[in-house]
């Protein structure tokens, strides 16, 4: 079926915005939101330049503010008669090596990455289930694998959480018109990676959007993109030995 009314969290920029403008293209309602309202402004301006039958609302919105993320999850699906999608994309990647004074940081990625995943899930399911219907799509990471050092240690323990959680979801909705699906990104340019200055395989923002909606599209229950070499990566870093995950994060 087609999805017609799709809310994205974190559309501002990045992941989100590109898979806005993807989703424009296909002629799709969107629902955007973030913190940074005249980013949003800007993106619903290039999105009906490049489709103007479509609808574009937008409203402000920090995922950390539980109460905001209902009421805003919520005012989209008035605002467009009924939600068929919700992408759940909204997160950070700030941290250092537990131990070492950065606590608040690690602690903040947590919150926002996991807890905040929590309350859209919870917002967005509630409509699903009230319609009977619907899309719930989380956007964890291919670090979800395995634990990473430094700077990614919680990163990916929030990732790993998350993909659990909505493999969770899905099984508690098995069977019914309610779908689940995890997208695992690789490595794709966006602000949160903008400063490490050696990534393998990463490929720009517009081809690792593109591969994420085709993905999102079929509905399946996880997905690993772009599918070189994500989909083998999977496998090889789940027996990988702890020296080579180290060079690896």
């Amino acid at each position: 079926m087609t999805r017609k009314n799709i809310v994205i969290t974190g559309a501002s920029s990045g992941l989100g915005k590109g898979m806005a403008i993807e989703f424009a293209k296909m002629g799709r309602n969107l629902g955007l939101c973030a913190r940074r309202v005249e980013r949003l402004a800007e993106l619903k301006a290039e999105l009906l330049a490049i489709n103007p039958n479509i609808e574009v609302f937008i409203r402000p919105l920090d995922v950390n503010d539980h109460p905001q993320v209902f009421e805003v999850i919520k005012g989209f699906a008035e605002d467009m008669g009924s939600l068929d999608r919700v992408i759940v994309n909204a997160g950070m990647g700030k941290g250092a090596s537990v131990g070492t004074g950065y606590f608040h940081a690690n602690k903040q990625t947590a919150i926002t990455n996991f807890v905040s995943a929590l309350a859209q899930c919870e917002a967005s399911m509630e409509i699903f289930r009230a319609q009977n219907a619907g899309h719930l799509v989380t956007i964890s990471s291919v670090s979800a694998v395995r634990g990473a050092r430094r700077a990614m240690t919680v990163y990916a323990a929030t990732k790993a959480a998350l993909t659990s959680m909505t493999e969770g979801i899905r099984i508690d909705v098995l069977g019914s018109p309610i779908k689940v699906t995890t997208i695992h990104p690789g490595f794709i340019q966006s602000e949160i990676n903008e400063k490490v200055k050696t990534v393998p395989f990463i490929v720009d923002t517009e081809t690792g959007c593109k591969a994420m909606v085709k993905a999102i599209e079929k509905e399946v229950a996880s997905s690993f993109v772009p599918t070189w070499p994500w989909a083998l990566f999977r496998y090889i870093a789940r027996i990988a030995p702890l020296r080579l995950l180290a060079k690896m994060s």
